[in-house]
């Protein structure tokens, strides 16, 4: 991972998802957050990374998910596997062996356009945060087949590519695509360092529309 890709993911820890999700929308002029259902299903905790993506789709012929496992093994260190599946949340594209892989390559998270399972085996044994619509028993072997890696897919409604930043929290998932990401961190930055003020000012005067008419802005 470079140097500045690592600067950018220190700044984005300490940064909510919401307010980078209002950075997409003035920075990028498009929406950055991932659909609601996307949410921390297992060891839900903060997340910050590199996308490292790979695309399932729909298919009744028996395979296993090589591409998927060649992106887990090959990703640098800190990457965030994100799957595009089609939003089918009644399929798991994520188990306990897929984490243990990631878990041993080091990687920040995971975040799926479908379901997880084995919730139960990666509680016990990791600390591995899923993000994902659900959490379902079914396997997807007979019912998806992986077909691309390190390619554009979709996840929650968002075109996710390859070096996107990855940042999830209490609230969500915002995809920030890497040729804005300096200006929605900066964007944001200021942003929360305004609502900090405000919500003192709020808390000393006792009016919101006094903070709002001080500090400009909502």
């Amino acid at each position: 991972m470079e140097q500045s890709q690592k600067e950018n993911i220190k700044r984005l820890r300490t940064l909510a998802v919401a307010t980078l999700s209002d950075g997409c929308d003035q920075i990028a002029g498009k929406r950055g957050f991932l659909d609601f259902d996307i949410k921390g299903r297992v060891n839900a905790r903060k997340i910050a990374g590199i996308a490292a993506t790979v695309l399932e789709v729909p298919s009744q012929e028996p395979h296993k998910p090589e591409l998927a496992f060649d992106v887990i093994d090959e990703s640098p260190p800190g990457s965030v596997i994100c799957i595009g599946s089609g939003a089918d949340a009644n399929t798991a594209v994520w188990g306990e062996l897929m984490t243990a892989g990631a878990v041993a390559r080091g990687h920040e998270g995971a975040v799926l356009d479908g379901g997880t399972r084995d919730a139960a085996l990666i509680q016990r044994d990791t600390e591995f945060p899923v993000y994902a619509r659900s959490i379902v028993p079914s396997s997807s072997i007979g019912r998806l087949m992986t077909i691309a890696r390190d390619v554009p897919v979709q996840v929650g409604g968002v075109i996710i590519n390859p070096g996107d930043y990855i940042v999830g929290d209490e609230d969500g998932v915002v995809a920030i695509p890497a040729e804005h990401v300096t200006a929605i961190i900066e964007f944001a930055e200021e942003a929360e360092s305004i609502e900090e003020e405000m919500a003192k000012f709020i808390a000393e005067v006792g009016s919101m529309r006094a903070a709002i008419d001080k500090f400009g802005r909502a």
